[in-house]
């Protein structure tokens, strides 16, 4: 795994040696022919902040999501990062505009101030490890937070009053301040950089890489920007191409380290629920095993503990192969009513219950879903043999509407809800609903047999 990890690291880095260099090459000769001032085009800059606007909203919802998924506090800040950012440019930059008028001083300053603010947000991201559980929480304080320092960016700027157009037409040079503020913005995308790059060279994460690519081209963007300091409404600079550029590359690594993400977690869900299921069933056919074998070496009389130890052997064996059935389904192996039939077949060997089943081949299930209605229907059945003493039992997986039904009915004696609790069965398939966000409905009536309804969301 070091080996790997370390191969993967040297081949990003002379991949981003390599777009330094060819960076640093372009923005030299582009000074060297004086070609960093840009070219007057408002509409053409418009749209350009337009777009970066759109696209740093999307990678803030993204992290956002990401964040939900997986509770780091990396992507909170980078979602309150690019979500500061994305607003500040709207509402200080974009906004104003659209009547065909220039920024004001305080605009143009405040939409300076919100870049660096997301920035800030952004840097300190890849040196925050933590997790947090209360996620909603966070990612609603997170919110309130970006919204506050919006708030506190222009309310200094309202209050003192200036509103006279900073740049004309002609695109005059800005002050030092205006240079600080660009070399500031220039040097925290150059720490995030780093940052994500050495949390790259530590986990091999795919999210870091993009991260660290994406924001090379910022620094360059930045430093252009820093070469020819114009603050201008209507000007675009050859930076603003590789910010709006590094925002796609952005777009798509956030995107593809979500779809990992989700990935990871289902598997770890997936994990969680093999082992719930080799505890509830296989694990105690086991330790049955385990305590006749112990009390047969202790001297017990072999006649009375051979059928129980045979009948422990048989449940272990059945239990497995239902494990083998739900999981063959769920990864594609085998199809959910061909894996769902044979556990069926097995279950109805004995002739002790007859199970009519009906799967309705339009209904789509996803394979997380697959197998908590594998087990669902694999519990009710088990109550209608064992606790009912059901003779017939009917299995219908189908539609209603645009919702998904799975229903499982018997014949058995049934019970009083009132008066009867729940058993361990019917609280696991209340659990294995509610994983799957379902609706759980139990009917049940003294002498006239028990239905469990689960329904689903749309597909």
């Amino acid at each position: 795994m070091n080996v790997i990890r370390s191969g993967s690291y040297r081949s990003w880095l002379r991949g981003e040696l390599i777009l330094v260099g060819a960076l640093g090459l372009a923005t030299a000769l582009l000074a060297a022919v004086d070609r960093l001032g840009g070219y007057e085009a408002p509409a053409a800059r418009l749209a350009l902040d337009m777009a970066v606007v759109v696209v740093a909203a999307m990678v803030a919802v993204l992290a956002s999501i990401r964040f939900l998924v997986g509770g780091w506090v990396l992507d909170v800040l980078l979602a309150a990062g690019f979500a500061v950012s994305a607003l500040g440019m709207f509402a200080f930059g974009v906004a104003p505009k659209l009547d065909g008028t220039s920024l004001s001083n305080r605009e143009a300053w405040a939409t300076i101030a919100a870049q660096v603010a997301g920035a800030a947000l952004i840097a300190g991201a890849p040196f925050v490890g933590a997790r947090v559980t209360r996620r909603e929480r966070a990612l609603v304080a997170a919110a309130v937070a970006s919204a506050c320092v919006l708030v506190l960016i222009w309310v200094p700027l309202e209050l003192a009053g200036v509103d006279r157009p900073l740049v004309g037409s002609e695109g005059e040079r800005s002050a030092a301040a205006v240079l600080a503020a660009y070399a500031t913005l220039a040097m925290l995308a150059l720490v995030a950089t780093i940052g994500f790059g050495l949390r790259y060279r530590k986990y091999s994460r795919d999210l870091d890489r993009w991260l660290a690519l994406a924001l090379t081209l910022v620094v360059f963007a930045d430093l252009q920007y820093v070469l020819a300091p114009v603050l201008s409404t209507e000007y675009v600079l050859q930076g603003d191409f590789l910010r709006l550029l590094s925002y796609a590359v952005l777009l798509v690594g956030v995107w593809r380290a979500i779809s990992r993400a989700e990935f990871g977690h289902a598997v770890a869900e997936e994990r969680a629920r093999v082992a719930r299921d080799i505890h509830d069933g296989l694990a105690q056919y086991l330790f049955a095993i385990s305590t006749h074998v112990n009390m047969l070496e202790c001297g017990a009389p072999l006649d009375d503990l051979l059928p129980r130890l045979k009948a422990a052997t048989t449940a272990a064996q059945q239990e497995a192969r239902f494990a083998v059935l739900a999981l063959s389904s769920a990864s594609g192996t085998a199809s959910f009513d061909t894996a769902l039939r044979r556990y069926v077949d097995v279950l109805t060997a004995d002739g002790r219950l007859d199970v009519e089943l009906e799967v309705d081949p339009s209904v789509s299930l996803a394979p997380d879903e697959q197998i908590e209605v594998f087990r669902i229907v694999q519990e009710g059945l088990a109550n209608a043999r064992r606790h009912a003493d059901s003779h017939r039992a009917w299995v219908t997986i189908g539609a209603r509407g645009a919702r998904r039904v799975v229903t499982v009915e018997d014949d058995g004696v049934g019970f009083d809800g009132a008066e009867t609790s729940e058993g361990q069965g019917l609280r696991n398939i209340r659990q294995r609903a509610e994983s799957m966000n379902g609706e759980l409905t139990l009917r049940s009536i003294p002498g006239e047999g028990t239905s469990i309804e689960v329904v689903l969301r749309a597909a």
